[in-house]
Protein backbone atom coordinates (compact mmCIF):
# COMPACT_ATOMS: atom_id res chain seq x y z
CA UNK A 1 0.00 0.00 0.00
CA UNK A 2 2.56 2.74 0.56
CA UNK A 3 4.64 1.88 -2.00
CA UNK A 4 1.27 3.04 -3.94
CA UNK A 5 1.20 6.46 -2.41
CA UNK A 6 4.88 7.47 -3.78
CA UNK A 7 5.21 10.98 -4.60
CA UNK A 8 1.72 11.37 -3.51
CA UNK A 9 0.66 14.37 -1.08
CA UNK A 10 -0.88 13.30 1.72
CA UNK A 11 -2.57 15.75 3.79
CA UNK A 12 -2.66 14.77 7.45
CA UNK A 13 -5.16 15.99 10.33
CA UNK A 14 -2.24 16.83 12.72
CA UNK A 15 -4.48 16.51 16.50
CA UNK A 16 -6.27 13.27 15.15
CA UNK A 17 -1.99 12.14 14.71
CA UNK A 18 -1.02 13.52 17.75
CA UNK A 19 -3.66 12.55 20.10
CA UNK A 20 -3.06 9.14 18.76
CA UNK A 21 1.19 8.86 19.54
CA UNK A 22 0.07 10.34 23.34
CA UNK A 23 -2.99 7.84 23.87
CA UNK A 24 -0.74 4.67 22.67
CA UNK A 25 3.30 5.97 23.41
CA UNK A 26 3.67 4.87 27.18
CA UNK A 27 5.74 3.30 29.54
CA UNK A 28 5.09 0.02 31.52
CA UNK A 29 2.76 2.33 34.23
CA UNK A 30 0.65 3.62 31.56
CA UNK A 31 2.51 7.32 32.05
CA UNK A 32 3.59 9.07 28.74
CA UNK A 33 7.52 9.73 28.48
CA UNK A 34 9.06 12.35 29.19
CA UNK A 35 12.49 14.24 29.31
CA UNK A 36 14.46 15.13 32.08
CA UNK A 37 12.75 18.74 32.41
CA UNK A 38 9.23 16.95 32.84
CA UNK A 39 8.29 17.52 29.36
CA UNK A 40 5.81 14.96 27.70
CA UNK A 41 7.70 13.68 24.57
CA UNK A 42 5.69 10.85 23.68
CA UNK A 43 4.23 12.71 20.50
CA UNK A 44 7.59 13.83 19.23
CA UNK A 45 8.72 10.25 19.73
CA UNK A 46 5.98 9.32 17.55
CA UNK A 47 5.73 12.19 15.23
CA UNK A 48 9.56 11.93 14.54
CA UNK A 49 8.99 8.07 13.85
CA UNK A 50 6.41 7.91 11.40
CA UNK A 51 7.04 11.16 9.09
CA UNK A 52 10.84 9.99 8.98
CA UNK A 53 9.64 6.86 7.98
CA UNK A 54 6.96 7.95 5.35
CA UNK A 55 9.19 10.32 3.90
CA UNK A 56 11.70 7.32 3.06
CA UNK A 57 8.96 6.03 1.39
CA UNK A 58 8.65 9.22 -0.59
CA UNK A 59 5.36 10.30 0.78
CA UNK A 60 5.03 14.32 0.36
CA UNK A 61 3.27 15.16 3.96
CA UNK A 62 1.48 18.43 4.46
CA UNK A 63 0.39 18.35 8.39
CA UNK A 64 -2.65 21.13 9.15
CA UNK A 65 -3.28 22.07 12.88
CA UNK A 66 -6.65 23.26 14.23
CA UNK A 67 -8.10 26.51 14.34
CA UNK A 68 -10.78 28.50 15.78
CA UNK A 69 -13.00 26.00 17.59
CA UNK A 70 -16.44 26.18 16.00
CA UNK A 71 -18.85 27.72 18.79
CA UNK A 72 -20.83 24.08 18.39
CA UNK A 73 -18.08 22.13 19.65
CA UNK A 74 -17.65 24.20 23.03
CA UNK A 75 -20.08 21.88 24.83
CA UNK A 76 -18.62 18.54 23.60
CA UNK A 77 -15.53 19.77 24.65
CA UNK A 78 -16.43 20.45 27.91
CA UNK A 79 -17.87 17.20 28.50
CA UNK A 80 -14.88 15.54 26.96
CA UNK A 81 -13.22 17.62 29.87
CA UNK A 82 -15.03 15.80 32.23
CA UNK A 83 -14.52 12.72 31.16
CA UNK A 84 -11.01 12.93 31.15
CA UNK A 85 -10.89 14.09 34.97
CA UNK A 86 -13.06 11.18 35.92
CA UNK A 87 -10.16 8.92 33.89
CA UNK A 88 -7.29 10.91 35.86
CA UNK A 89 -9.01 10.22 38.87
CA UNK A 90 -9.33 6.66 38.16
CA UNK A 91 -5.86 6.85 37.16
CA UNK A 92 -4.34 8.42 40.56
CA UNK A 93 -6.66 5.93 42.43
CA UNK A 94 -4.91 2.61 40.65
CA UNK A 95 -1.72 4.82 41.23
CA UNK A 96 -2.14 5.01 45.24
CA UNK A 97 -3.56 1.06 44.86
CA UNK A 98 -0.15 0.14 43.14
CA UNK A 99 -2.75 -1.73 40.39
CA UNK A 100 -0.56 -1.35 37.40
CA UNK A 101 -2.82 -2.32 35.10
CA UNK A 102 -5.77 -0.35 36.19
CA UNK A 103 -2.83 2.59 35.76
CA UNK A 104 -2.08 1.22 31.81
CA UNK A 105 -6.45 1.03 31.03
CA UNK A 106 -6.84 4.53 32.25
CA UNK A 107 -3.89 6.48 31.89
CA UNK A 108 -4.52 7.47 27.85
CA UNK A 109 -8.04 8.33 28.62
CA UNK A 110 -6.66 12.00 29.98
CA UNK A 111 -4.26 13.18 27.52
CA UNK A 112 -3.96 16.41 26.21
CA UNK A 113 -2.53 18.00 23.73
CA UNK A 114 -1.44 21.42 24.66
CA UNK A 115 -0.25 24.77 23.40
CA UNK A 116 3.08 24.18 24.05
CA UNK A 117 2.95 20.23 22.33
CA UNK A 118 1.52 21.77 19.31
CA UNK A 119 4.80 24.34 18.94
CA UNK A 120 7.09 21.46 19.38
CA UNK A 121 5.21 19.21 16.94
CA UNK A 122 5.74 22.41 14.53
CA UNK A 123 9.47 23.24 15.21
CA UNK A 124 10.07 19.27 14.23
CA UNK A 125 8.15 19.42 11.09
CA UNK A 126 10.22 22.67 10.19
CA UNK A 127 13.49 20.55 11.11
CA UNK A 128 12.84 17.45 8.69
CA UNK A 129 11.49 20.06 5.99
CA UNK A 130 7.86 19.33 6.18
CA UNK A 131 5.52 22.37 5.61
CA UNK A 132 2.28 22.98 7.44
CA UNK A 133 -0.43 25.03 8.19
CA UNK A 134 -2.89 26.61 10.78
CA UNK A 135 -6.68 25.73 9.62
CA UNK A 136 -8.96 28.98 10.19
CA UNK A 137 -11.02 26.13 11.95
CA UNK A 138 -11.14 22.42 11.98
CA UNK A 139 -7.85 21.13 11.00
CA UNK A 140 -10.19 17.88 8.63
CA UNK A 141 -12.25 20.19 6.98
CA UNK A 142 -9.51 22.39 5.86
CA UNK A 143 -7.37 19.10 4.95
CA UNK A 144 -10.46 17.84 2.94
CA UNK A 145 -10.66 21.21 1.25
CA UNK A 146 -7.07 20.62 -0.08
CA UNK A 147 -7.76 17.69 -1.61
CA UNK A 148 -11.49 18.71 -2.70
CA UNK A 149 -9.34 21.38 -4.87
CA UNK A 150 -7.21 18.55 -6.40
CA UNK A 151 -4.07 19.75 -4.71
CA UNK A 152 -3.20 16.58 -2.64
CA UNK A 153 -3.98 13.19 -3.59
CA UNK A 154 -6.04 11.92 0.30
CA UNK A 155 -6.63 13.03 3.73
CA UNK A 156 -4.75 11.19 6.20
CA UNK A 157 -7.07 10.27 9.72
CA UNK A 158 -8.80 8.20 11.44
CA UNK A 159 -11.90 9.60 11.23
CA UNK A 160 -14.58 9.50 9.11
CA UNK A 161 -16.06 12.80 9.93
CA UNK A 162 -13.40 13.86 7.20
CA UNK A 163 -15.67 12.55 4.28
CA UNK A 164 -18.75 14.81 5.65
CA UNK A 165 -16.74 17.55 5.28
CA UNK A 166 -16.16 15.86 1.66
CA UNK A 167 -12.63 14.20 1.51
CA UNK A 168 -12.69 12.39 -1.63
CA UNK A 169 -10.12 10.10 -0.39
CA UNK A 170 -9.30 9.04 3.44
CA UNK A 171 -6.23 6.65 4.59
CA UNK A 172 -6.03 5.42 7.71
CA UNK A 173 -4.01 3.29 9.27
CA UNK A 174 -1.07 5.21 7.83
CA UNK A 175 1.86 3.61 9.71
CA UNK A 176 4.36 1.91 9.70
CA UNK A 177 4.14 -0.81 12.97
CA UNK A 178 1.11 -1.93 11.39
CA UNK A 179 -0.16 -2.24 15.18
CA UNK A 180 -3.00 0.25 16.70
CA UNK A 181 -4.03 0.26 20.22
CA UNK A 182 -7.74 -1.59 21.13
CA UNK A 183 -10.21 1.05 22.81
CA UNK A 184 -10.77 0.61 26.08
CA UNK A 185 -7.96 -2.08 25.97
CA UNK A 186 -4.61 -3.12 26.76
CA UNK A 187 -4.16 -4.99 23.77
CA UNK A 188 -3.02 -3.79 20.23
CA UNK A 189 -4.71 -5.16 16.67
CA UNK A 190 -2.67 -5.56 13.33
CA UNK A 191 -3.59 -2.83 11.04
CA UNK A 192 -2.91 -1.93 7.56
CA UNK A 193 -3.11 1.31 5.43
CA UNK A 194 -6.63 1.39 3.57
CA UNK A 195 -7.79 4.03 1.10
CA UNK A 196 -11.72 4.63 1.07
CA UNK A 197 -12.77 6.91 -1.70
CA UNK A 198 -16.00 8.58 -0.89
CA UNK A 199 -17.75 8.60 -4.06
CA UNK A 200 -17.23 4.16 -3.93
CA UNK A 201 -19.06 4.68 -0.55
CA UNK A 202 -22.10 7.13 -1.49
CA UNK A 203 -22.56 4.60 -4.23
CA UNK A 204 -22.46 1.16 -2.40
CA UNK A 205 -24.94 2.91 0.25
CA UNK A 206 -27.15 5.11 -2.97
CA UNK A 207 -27.03 8.10 -1.61
CA UNK A 208 -24.93 11.57 -2.52
CA UNK A 209 -22.73 13.51 0.24
CA UNK A 210 -25.59 15.88 1.75
CA UNK A 211 -27.52 12.48 2.67
CA UNK A 212 -24.27 11.10 4.00
CA UNK A 213 -24.06 14.44 6.68
CA UNK A 214 -27.85 14.17 7.70
CA UNK A 215 -27.06 10.44 8.43
CA UNK A 216 -23.80 11.62 10.63
CA UNK A 217 -25.48 13.65 12.61
CA UNK A 218 -28.71 11.07 13.15
CA UNK A 219 -26.34 8.75 14.64
CA UNK A 220 -23.92 11.36 15.83
CA UNK A 221 -20.89 13.63 15.26
CA UNK A 222 -18.69 15.86 17.13
CA UNK A 223 -21.50 18.78 17.07
CA UNK A 224 -23.70 16.47 18.19
CA UNK A 225 -22.51 13.17 19.73
CA UNK A 226 -24.50 10.08 20.08
CA UNK A 227 -26.98 11.10 18.09
CA UNK A 228 -30.33 10.45 17.91
CA UNK A 229 -31.29 7.64 20.49
CA UNK A 230 -31.97 4.22 18.99
CA UNK A 231 -30.69 5.15 15.69
CA UNK A 232 -27.85 3.17 14.38
CA UNK A 233 -26.11 3.22 10.79
CA UNK A 234 -28.63 0.79 9.34
CA UNK A 235 -31.80 3.20 10.20
CA UNK A 236 -30.61 6.34 9.93
CA UNK A 237 -29.74 4.96 6.07
CA UNK A 238 -33.19 3.73 5.51
CA UNK A 239 -34.56 7.15 7.13
CA UNK A 240 -32.34 9.23 4.73
CA UNK A 241 -33.57 7.20 1.55
CA UNK A 242 -37.25 7.38 2.77
CA UNK A 243 -37.30 11.38 3.21
CA UNK A 244 -34.35 12.13 0.39
CA UNK A 245 -33.79 15.51 0.79
CA UNK A 246 -37.13 16.54 3.03
CA UNK A 247 -34.32 17.00 6.10
CA UNK A 248 -37.10 18.79 8.26
CA UNK A 249 -39.68 16.10 8.03
CA UNK A 250 -36.93 13.90 9.03
CA UNK A 251 -35.71 15.59 11.97
CA UNK A 252 -38.94 16.06 12.96
CA UNK A 253 -39.93 12.56 13.03
CA UNK A 254 -36.57 11.34 14.84
CA UNK A 255 -37.41 14.16 17.66
CA UNK A 256 -34.13 16.12 16.91
CA UNK A 257 -35.26 18.88 19.31
CA UNK A 258 -35.61 16.55 22.29
CA UNK A 259 -31.83 15.47 22.23
CA UNK A 260 -30.13 18.69 20.91
CA UNK A 261 -30.24 22.67 21.58
CA UNK A 262 -29.06 23.27 18.61
CA UNK A 263 -31.05 23.20 15.62
CA UNK A 264 -30.43 20.42 13.08
CA UNK A 265 -29.68 23.26 10.16
CA UNK A 266 -26.73 24.85 12.53
CA UNK A 267 -25.04 21.84 12.62
CA UNK A 268 -25.46 20.57 9.07
CA UNK A 269 -24.78 24.07 7.78
CA UNK A 270 -21.29 23.96 9.69
CA UNK A 271 -20.27 20.81 7.70
CA UNK A 272 -21.52 22.57 4.61
CA UNK A 273 -19.66 26.29 5.03
CA UNK A 274 -17.35 25.73 7.73
CA UNK A 275 -14.52 28.04 7.31
CA UNK A 276 -11.61 26.70 5.33
CA UNK A 277 -8.61 29.05 3.43
CA UNK A 278 -6.88 29.12 0.22
CA UNK A 279 -3.39 30.59 2.11
CA UNK A 280 -1.36 27.46 1.98
CA UNK A 281 1.94 26.42 0.38
CA UNK A 282 2.99 22.73 -0.42
CA UNK A 283 6.54 23.44 -0.37
CA UNK A 284 8.87 21.21 1.24
CA UNK A 285 12.57 21.94 2.64
CA UNK A 286 15.44 20.24 2.98
CA UNK A 287 15.64 18.42 6.52
CA UNK A 288 17.85 20.08 8.81
CA UNK A 289 20.13 17.64 10.89
CA UNK A 290 21.98 19.99 13.12
CA UNK A 291 18.29 21.67 14.22
CA UNK A 292 16.55 18.29 14.52
CA UNK A 293 19.82 17.01 16.45
CA UNK A 294 19.95 19.89 18.79
CA UNK A 295 15.92 20.17 19.36
CA UNK A 296 15.39 16.66 20.53
CA UNK A 297 18.82 15.67 21.32
CA UNK A 298 19.67 18.92 23.78
CA UNK A 299 16.10 19.89 24.47
CA UNK A 300 14.72 16.46 25.13
CA UNK A 301 16.97 13.95 25.64
CA UNK A 302 16.42 11.52 22.38
CA UNK A 303 19.19 9.83 21.55
CA UNK A 304 22.10 11.37 19.78
CA UNK A 305 22.71 8.16 17.23
CA UNK A 306 19.41 7.35 16.68
CA UNK A 307 18.66 10.71 15.52
CA UNK A 308 21.12 11.53 13.55
CA UNK A 309 21.08 8.25 11.90
CA UNK A 310 17.99 9.24 10.77
CA UNK A 311 18.35 12.30 9.26
CA UNK A 312 21.25 10.96 7.72
CA UNK A 313 19.13 8.27 5.94
CA UNK A 314 16.26 11.24 5.70
CA UNK A 315 18.88 13.40 3.78
CA UNK A 316 20.19 11.19 2.26
CA UNK A 317 16.97 9.91 0.04
CA UNK A 318 15.81 13.42 0.06
CA UNK A 319 18.98 13.80 -2.52
CA UNK A 320 18.68 11.80 -4.56
CA UNK A 321 14.79 12.32 -5.08
CA UNK A 322 14.42 15.00 -8.21
CA UNK A 323 10.84 17.04 -9.24
CA UNK A 324 10.13 19.68 -11.73
CA UNK A 325 10.85 22.56 -8.76
CA UNK A 326 15.02 21.34 -9.40
CA UNK A 327 14.92 22.73 -13.42
CA UNK A 328 14.22 26.72 -11.84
Amino acid sequence: MLEELSGRIIVVDAPNHLYQFLTTIRGPDGSPFKDSRGNTTSHLIGLFSRAASLMQKNLRLFFVFDGKVPELKHRELEKRKAIKKMAEEQYVRALRQGDSEQMRKFAGRFSRLTPEMIDDAKRLLGNLGIPYMDAPSEAEAQAAYIVRKSDAFAVSSQDADSFLFGAPRLIRNLSITGRRKKAGALEYSHVTPEIIVLEEVLGKLGIDRKQLIVLGMLVGTDYNPGGIKGIGPKKGLELVKKHKGSYADLFREVGWADYFEESWESIYKLFEQIPVSDNYRLKWGRPDKDKAVSFLCSEHDFSVERVSKTMDELLKSSGSQKGLGDFF
